[in-house]
């Protein structure tokens, strides 16, 4: 089976990824391939920090890998915390404390004008040439958390195209049918799939 890197210690984010492209590609983490350095993050746009993190595997590493960031981007506060997503909070990855502050920030906001949108990009570095792909979901903050499945900002976004539940509270694979990252990953997968044939 084709190895791939994809350049996250996110474990949340692996898993999710190895559900949807597990059995075509042996997914590997930084761990995996020895990589245990924060590495830098410091683009303005998702975008950018996605591509920043695929270069520096292949230059530090010489591996082709893929890699992403993701956004949550919520209308009423002009679309942040979006790139800050992991960090919004002050301290890196710590949901809860990212998530506290988004509902303090919207505590007077009603409902119907809580909309927001999560957005990934994927960027894959494969023969020295760069892919992004993207993918989003539009949906709604909700004034308190539900559920206690999915990672991030899962238990206080709820989908349009769901059933009312959060993100948190729907199962990997009905997240991943819908999601920001599933979708980018379907493009990604559709890509690498032309590719090996």
């Amino acid at each position: 089976m084709k190895k791939i890197v994809f350049a996250t210690n996110n474990a949340h984010k692996l898993e999710e990824i190895r559900q949807i492209i597990g059995n075509m590609f042996e997914v590997l983490s930084l761990a995996d391939i020895g990589c245990h350095e924060d590495i830098p993050e410091t683009a303005p746009t998702i975008e950018g920090n996605a591509e920043m993190k695929a270069r520096y595997i292949k230059e530090h590493y010489g591996i082709d890998c893929f890699s992403d960031d993701t956004g949550l981007e919520i209308d009423a506060l002009d679309g942040r915390p979006g790139v800050h997503s992991a960090r919004y909070g002050g301290v890196a990855h710590d949901s809860e404390r990212n998530i506290d502050r988004v509902l303090s920030e919207l505590k007077d906001i009603p409902l119907e004008r809580r909309t927001a949108r999560f957005r990934t990009a994927i960027t894959l570095l494969q023969d020295n040439m760069l892919y992004t792909f993207d993918g989003k979901v539009e949906g709604r903050i909700l004034t308190e958390r539900h559920g206690t499945g999915g990672f991030g900002y899962d238990s206080i976004f709820q989908p349009i195209e769901g059933d009312g539940r959060t993100f948190a509270q729907m199962s990997g694979e009905e997240k991943n049918a819908i999601s920001h990252r599933g979708r980018a990953t379907a493009k990604l997968v559709a890509f690498l799939l032309t590719q090996h044939h």
